[in-house]
C-alpha cells in the first residue's frame, strides 16, 4: 500500500513537471529571429512590393513584342449615302427617251429608217438599262458594320522601351534592397530585445543571489544580537539592506516581464506568452575573432546605400526616356478589316475583308521646348540623388567607425569588469572572514557585498554591451543576416 502511494505521488510529480515544461517554452535567438521575420508586418509589405516590382518588370518586357488588338462597331445613320443626286437618277431612269430624242436631232436619217415599234423598243431598253444602273448604285448604308484585327510591332521608339525596361529592373532591385534593409532592421530590433531579456534574466539571478546573501548576514546578525556580541543598530543596518535587496529584485522582475512583452510583440506572439530565453554564453573568444574579421568588410553592402544607388540609376534612365520625346517613332502595322456594306465589288450589303500592312512613322516637330525642359529637370534630379548618395556614404563611414570604437570600448569594459569581479570576490571573502573573527564590523561586510553586487552587475552590462556592439557593427556594415 505504501509503495502504491509512492508510485502515485511520483507519477503526479512527473505529470506536473511535464506540464510546466510544456507551458514554459524556451526560445533561442534564432527562433526569435525566424518568428519576427515571419510575423513582421513591414516585412510582409516589403515582400508584396518586391512581387509587385517583378510583375512590373515582366510587363515592361512585353513592350518589345507585337501587340494584337481587335476593334468592332456598329452604327445606324438616319439617311443612307448616295453616289447619285436626284436629277442624275431621273436622267438615268429616262435614258432611253432622252437618248432617242438626241439621236433624232443629230441623225434624223437613222430615226426615219426605224419604225415606231423599233424606236419604242429601243427607248424602253435604254430606260430599263438606266433604271438598272440607278438600282445598282443604290445601297442601304443606314446600318454600318466594321471589325478590325490590328497587329503592331514597334521598330524604333526613340529608346523609350529600352529605358522603360531598365527602369523596371532598377525598381525590382530597389524593392529587393528595401526588403533587405527592412529585414536587417527587424533583426536588429529583435536582437536588442532578446539580449535585453538575457541581461535582465541574469540580473534577476544576481538579485536573488544577493538577497540570499544579505538574508544570511541578517540571520547571523540576529544570532549575534541574541548572544550580545552585536548591537541592534547593526541589525537595523542589515535589515535596511534586506529591504533594498527585495525592492531591487521586484524592480528586476517587473523589468524582465516588460522586456518579455516587447520581445513577444516583435515576434508576433501574445504579450502574455510564458517563455524563457536560452541560457547561452554571452561572450566567447570566437565572437571576438568573428567580429575582428567582420570589421574589415566593405560597408558598401549597406542596403540603404544600394537603394540610393538605384535611385541615381533610375533618374538617369528617366532622362533617357524623356529624351525619346524628341526622337521619331517607327512601328510596323498590319491587320485585317471587315466591313458591311463593302465597296470592293461595288456597293454590297455583305461582309468583305481586306488585308493591310504598312509602316507608321511619328516625328515630333515642335513642342515649345517642353521635352528639353523635362530633360534638364531630370538631370537636376540625378545631380541631387548623387549628392545625397555621397553624403550618405560619408555618414555610413562615420557610423561604421563609431560602431567599431564602441565595440572596442565594450571589450575593454568587459575585461575591466572581469578584473573587478575577482577583486570584489576577494574583498567579500576577506570581509566575511574578518566579520566571523570579530575584527570587522557588519558595515564592512555590507559594503563588500554592495561592491560585489555592483561588480557583478557591471559585468552583465559589459557582456550585453559586447553583443549589442557586435549587432550594431553588423548593421552598420550591412551584414546583419540570419
Amino acid at each position: 500500500m505504501i509503495r502504491r502511494k509512492c508510485l502515485f505521488s511520483t507519477l503526479v510529480v512527473a505529470c506536473l513537471t511535464a506540464t510546466t515544461a510544456m507551458a514554459q517554452r524556451i526560445f533561442s535567438l534564432d527562433s526569435c529571429r525566424q518568428m519576427a521575420l515571419r510575423n513582421n508586418k513591414q516585412m510582409g509589405v516589403a515582400r508584396a512590393k518586391l512581387e509587385l516590382a517583378k510583375n512590373v518588370r515582366k510587363s515592361a518586357r512585353t513592350k518589345y513584342l507585337p501587340h494584337v488588338n481587335a476593334f468592332g462597331g456598329y452604327m445606324y445613320v438616319s439617311k443612307e449615302f448616295s453616289l447619285l443626286n436626284d436629277d442624275q437618277k431621273v436622267e438615268l431612269q429616262n435614258l432611253g427617251s432622252s437618248s432617242m430624242g438626241a439621236i433624232g436631232q443629230i441623225m434624223p436619217d437613222i430615226t426615219q429608217t426605224l419604225s415606231q415599234e423599233q424606236i419604242g423598243a429601243l427607248t424602253n431598253m435604254l430606260n430599263a438599262t438606266g433604271l438598272s444602273l440607278v438600282d445598282a448604285l443604290h445601297t442601304d448604308t443606314r446600318n454600318l458594320f466594321a471589325a478590325t484585327l490590328q497587329v503592331t510591332q514597334p521598330l524604333f521608339m526613340g529608346g523609350s522601351i529600352i529605358a522603360m525596361n531598365k527602369m523596371a529592373d532598377i525598381a525590382e532591385d530597389i524593392a529587393c534592397n528595401t526588403a533587405d534593409a527592412q529585414k536587417q532592421m527587424t533583426l536588429y530590433n529583435i536582437d536588442k530585445a532578446y539580449w535585453n531579456v538575457v541581461s535582465l534574466k541574469h540580473k534577476k539571478e544576481l538579485a536573488e543571489s544577493f538577497l540570499k546573501l544579505v538574508k544570511k548576514l541578517d540571520s547571523d546578525i540576529s544570532k549575534m544580537i541574541s548572544e550580545g556580541v552585536a548591537t541592534k543598530a547593526d541589525g537595523l543596518k542589515v535589515g535596511v539592506k534586506v529591504n533594498e535587496a527585495e525592492m531591487s529584485l521586484l524592480q528586476v522582475n517587473n523589468g524582465l516581464a516588460l522586456s518579455k512583452m516587447l520581445l513577444c510583440q516583435l515576434c508576433g506572439m501574445p504579450v502574455d506568452e510564458s517563455f524563457d530565453v536560452e541560457d547561452v554564453e554571452v561572450e566567447t573568444a570566437e565572437d571576438r575573432l568573428t567580429c575582428n574579421i567582420l570589421s574589415e568588410n566593405d560597408y558598401s553592402l549597406r542596403p540603404e546605400l544600394r537603394v540610393m544607388e538605384n535611385t541615381v540609376d533610375m533618374s538617369k534612365q528617366t532622362t533617357n526616356m524623356l529624351k525619346a520625346g524628341n526622337l521619331p517613332k517607327i512601328a510596323l502595322a498590319g491587320g485585317y478589316t471587315v466591313t458591311n456594306p463593302s465597296v470592293t465589288n461595288g456597293f454590297e450589303n455583305k461582309f468583305v475583308g481586306l488585308w493591310n500592312v504598312g509602316v507608321v512613322v511619328s516625328v515630333p516637330v515642335w513642342n515649345w521646348g517642353d521635352v528639353a525642359y523635362k530633360v534638364r529637370a531630370s538631370k537636376n534630379a540625378t545631380t541631387i540623388a548623387t549628392l545625397e548618395l555621397n553624403d550618405a556614404r560619408e555618414k555610413v563611414d562615420l557610423q561604421v567607425s563609431q560602431s567599431r570604437y564602441k565595440m572596442d570600448e565594450a571589450y575593454k569594459r568587459l575585461t575591466m569588469a572581469n578584473s573587478n569581479i575577482r577583486k570584489a570576490e576577494e574583498n567579500l571573502r576577506c570581509a566575511n572572514v574578518g566579520f566571523k573573527e570579530g575584527v570587522m564590523e557588519s558595515t564592512a561586510v555590507i559594503e563588500a557585498q554592495t561592491a560585489w553586487l555592483q561588480a557583478q552587475s557591471q559585468r552583465i552590462d559589459a557582456e550585453i554591451d559586447v553583443k549589442l556592439s557586435q549587432v550594431a557593427l553588423r548593421k552598420a556594415l550591412g551584414t546583419l543576416h540570419e
